[in-house]
């Protein structure tokens, strides 16, 4: 059993898909959205897991990285092999994991939605 928090942002991005992806190997934009969460199995002395306005920082900070970009034209593994909704799931993580060690949390869980109806995730334990 665990608690959990977590916080919802948006940003715009372009890519495109390197390979046989049929229309999405065309330069297109994503009106993405961010499900960003966090697991632990207890609550500190004030009744909260974790400060929600601290997660809502750290994916405010990775968003100023992306938002308006080219994802194929960032520097870094972003954009290698492709820059897919999996892999901005990953760079969201890597960039938000860090600050979160230490603070009594289990594991990080990210969502990247492309659209209202297709997402990917990528989660692991924290420190």
């Amino acid at each position: 059993m665990s608690f959990e928090v977590g916080v919802e942002a948006q940003f715009t991005a372009s890519h495109h898909l390197v390979g046989d992806f049929g229309p999405a190997s065309l330069p297109h934009a994503h009106p993405y959205r961010v499900d960003l969460r966090v697991t632990g199995d207890y609550l500190r002395d004030d009744g909260t897991l974790f400060d929600m306005t601290r997660l809502q920082q750290a994916v405010t900070e990775v968003i100023g990285a992306l938002d308006g970009t080219n994802l194929n034209e960032l520097s870094g593994h972003l954009a290698k092999p492709n820059p897919t909704a999996e892999v901005v799931a990953r760079f969201f993580f890597e960039r938000v994991a860090p600050a979160l060690s230490g603070q009594g949390l289990t594991r990080l869980h990210i969502q990247i939605w492309e659209s209202p109806d297709a997402f990917a995730g990528y989660s692991g334990d924290l420190a």
